[in-house]
């Protein structure tokens, strides 16, 4: 079973995004920060959906106490 998709408390450089999508997909957040910052060189809405994955995604605190 796949972790759960929210920002972690740990491993977080700016907002805990590129960690929480990489608990999620099972790699490392290095690899997903490497491969976020190459697809910025892309042309494409790449940092907004950041900002919304921000936004949208809870904290692994908020989502823990939300589960009780």
């Amino acid at each position: 079973m796949a972790a759960a998709l929210v920002r972690p408390r740990n491993n977080r450089v700016i907002a805990g995004v590129c960690a929480g999508l990489a608990r999620r997909f099972g790699t490392t957040p290095a690899t997903m920060r490497v491969i976020f910052l190459l697809s910025c060189l892309l042309p494409g809405p790449q940092f907004l959906f950041y900002l919304a994955l921000w936004i949208f995604l809870p904290s692994e605190d908020t989502a823990s106490r939300n589960a009780w």
